[in-house]
């Protein structure tokens, strides 16, 4: 069973909380998930600035942030926090619009809690196409240089 729970904690960008339950949802089973529990937080830049300080010592916000809580081969547990304020800044840069942003930061943060990364060049050319066939599910086009440029990701133990 999938679970997934999104706190909107942001007035920035108005936001469908259930469209993006789906889109967790939707790319844990394509990518083979049977079990998670995930929770999703819609915030802003000086919220996400904080948690990247706090847990991975960057002193900066983000456009997203993805920790691993527990993942085996039976159940997957996480948490995903995107940015509203990023996605709405950077989002004029590649012509789309700030939901179709925060949906791509979504899918990046998620695609981190299933195992993919983006430390090498090899490990970023998959997680762009993943994100591209997830967002083309979704009906979305990238444009070609929309891309998550300040992603953070952390195992967090309990």
């Amino acid at each position: 069973m999938i679970r997934v729970e999104v706190s909107n904690r942001q007035t920035s960008l108005d936001v469908n909380t259930c469209v993006l339950r789906q889109v967790v949802e939707d790319v844990l089973h394509c990518e083979g998930v049977q079990s998670a529990e995930v929770s999703v937080a819609i915030v802003g830049d000086q919220e996400i600035h904080q948690l990247n300080l706090r847990y991975l010592d960057h002193d900066y916000p983000t456009d997203v942030l993805s920790f691993v809580l527990e993942r085996n081969e039976e159940r997957l547990e996480g948490e995903v926090i995107v940015s509203t304020e990023t996605a709405i800044a950077r989002c004029s840069e590649f012509g789309w619009t700030a939901v179709e942003e925060l949906t791509l930061y979504t899918i990046h943060g998620t695609l981190h809690l299933v195992g993919y990364l983006d430390k090498t060049s090899e490990d970023v050319a998959q997680m762009r196409e993943r994100e591209t066939f997830h967002l083309g599910q979704r009906g979305m086009k990238r444009p070609a240089s929309a891309t998550p440029h300040s992603c953070s990701q952390g195992d967090v133990k309990k």
